[in-house]
């Protein structure tokens, strides 16, 4: 299917080599849309900036019946490799199941990854339904949709209106495995959480909070945002609060670094440790 006007991912570089890299990855049934004006600020910040469509996702929601969570992960996985070829630190932001990813890459890839930035992360859901989705996928192909929970008027999130259950089966299994790896990130850790959140339920940040081994932690709260933050009344405070954490973070990293590379590990999407 061909990929919708709007969800195509997107690239920049600064003019010369690039110090920063960051990789941003959108939400489960969402697309690039969600995250191209924070990846837009960032670049005209100088960073180089790497915004990946996830398989599946900005199509059909069909096509997404067909990828599950490693499908998603390597493809930022191949964002961070190329960046970390390039650049002295490599950041990843990811907002709502792009931060389940960001939480999974930190963990395998640990100080080869500088720091992330996380957006309503999902590690979980107390929706009831949700615990009857396996058995459900077998015989029914999709549920309603999670998408477009913005308080901003005039505002819309490019997303299926549907929620793919076969795909919803593989995020709820890579839930679990980050949850159970929360101690190996270690990262500095910037948090957003919207004080109101119609997808992503408040008990999520705490356990990344609570699960998360890193000393160097914020958490920012939205008071005037829905779930998608990074299009809502918070953006602007989102985009200014992650430019100055990674500004921050790689000044300390680069004073603090004896050696002028990082060696990239646990890439391979298919064999979590």
């Amino acid at each position: 299917m061909p990929v919708m006007p709007g969800a195509e991912p997107f690239s920049a570089d600064p003019v010369g080599e690039p110090g920063i890299g960051i990789v941003l990855s959108h939400g489960f049934t969402g697309t690039p849309q969600s995250m191209r004006p924070w990846g837009e600020h960032l670049a005209a910040e100088g960073f180089a900036v790497r915004g990946p469509r996830l398989p599946g996702h900005g199509t059909a929601w069909r096509d997404m019946q067909a990828t599950r969570w490693p499908d998603w992960y390597g493809e930022l996985a191949r964002a961070v490799d190329e960046l970390a070829g390039r650049c002295r630190s490599v950041f990843v932001f990811g907002l709502s199941m792009g931060g389940t990813l960001t939480l999974r890459l930190a963990e395998e890839y640990g100080d080869a990854i500088a720091g992330i930035c996380l957006v309503n992360p999902s590690v979980t859901t107390l929706r009831r339904d949700a615990a009857v989705a396996p058995y459900l996928a077998r015989v029914w192909p999709w549920a309603s949709a999670v998408a477009n929970d913005i308080a901003k008027p005039g505002v819309t999130e490019l997303a299926y209106d549907r929620v793919p259950l076969k795909a919803f089966v593989s995020l709820r299994e890579l839930w679990d495995l980050v949850r159970g790896d929360l101690g190996r990130v270690d990262q500095p850790t910037l948090l957003y959480r919207s004080a109101a959140d119609h997808v992503v339920e408040p008990v999520n940040a705490r356990l990344v909070l609570d699960g998360i081994s890193s000393t160097d932690v914020s958490e920012v709260v939205l008071p005037d945002s829905y779930h998608v933050a990074t299009l809502d009344h918070g953006a602007p405070t989102i985009f200014a609060g992650s430019t100055a954490f990674v500004r921050r973070v790689d000044a300390a990293r680069t004073a603090g670094s004896t050696s002028t590379s990082t060696p990239i590990t646990g890439s391979t999407a298919g064999n979590p440790a």
